[in-house]
């Protein structure tokens, strides 16, 4: 059985690739492997190919958590991690050759302390990490 930990962070992924579909994107690839790096989900709208980092909180933004907002959680050396697992994944994609990419992170605000899982916020953030 899968601990509380993974369990929270796939919920999160699930709302996420969720929303993206709702945005018009299509779901190329969740939890990708690109040597020991991990990119949560591979999507792509018009052309362009976003590969997407998602942090699940159970802290609902702007309330008085001890926690700042998940995506600062998304450090220089993450981001840069990020960025080197693009990169390589668009080198042995050849069917993604010559599309344009970027790297988003999309917040997913849960419900906490409820027994049943409800998500409160989704916030996406596009093209928020930079080489």
């Amino acid at each position: 059985m899968e601990d509380k930990t993974k369990l929270f962070g796939k919920m999160g992924e699930d709302s996420a690739a969720a929303f993206l579909c709702g945005k018009g994107f299509h779901i190329i690839e969740r939890n990708a492997r690109v040597g020991h790096l991990e990119i949560d989900i591979v999507a792509e709208k018009d052309g362009t190919v976003a590969f997407t980092e998602v942090k699940t909180r159970s802290e609902y933004p702007g309330s008085d958590s001890r926690f700042s907002r998940p995506c600062f959680a998304v450090t220089r050396s993450k981001q840069e991690k990020l960025i080197a697992a693009a990169r390589e994944y668009m080198r042995r994609d050849t069917s993604l050759s010559g599309h344009p990419f970027r790297i988003d992170i999309v917040e997913v605000y849960i419900q906490p302390k409820c027994d049943k899982y409800k998500v409160l916020k989704i916030y996406h953030m596009p093209n928020s990490v930079h080489p």
